[in-house]
């Protein structure tokens, strides 16, 4: 529920930056793999396949920032750095988790809607 001094579809709207942070492929990949626990750096890079070591640092910054992602350096040697959730990651982890899920069960209808997309709008392709 939003509150009437935020509103997304506001150009000037400071939730949009948060949210393009929460929604874009690196930082839902993050926090949904975050969901299931704390991570060290490379333990995540793993999980979220694809990403590169730079994109996921700067997604976890941004993360950080918003105050989503919880970075713990451990003055070890070498110095060791896990990753969590913090309390507004963890509910809003859980959202992106039930959209996940939603798209993963559904995703037969949607590649028939590509192919019939395609069919019409792509001959030959």
């Amino acid at each position: 529920m939003s509150t009437p001094e935020f509103d997304v579809f506001g150009r000037a709207c400071p939730s949009r930056p948060a949210l393009e942070h929460v929604t874009g492929r690196w930082g839902s990949l993050a926090l949904g793999a975050l969901a299931q626990g704390p991570l060290r750096f490379n333990e995540l890079r793993r999980r979220v396949e694809g990403v590169s070591e730079k994109m996921l640092s700067q997604t976890l910054h941004a993360l950080e920032r918003d105050g989503l992602v919880h970075r713990e350096a451990q003055p070890t040697n070498p110095p060791r750095v896990d990753y969590s959730l913090t309390p507004l990651g963890r509910d809003t982890a859980e959202q992106l988790l039930t959209l996940i899920s939603l798209i993963e069960e559904r995703m037969p209808e949607v590649l028939a809607a590509q192919r019939r997309y395609d069919a019409r709008n792509c001959p030959g392709a």
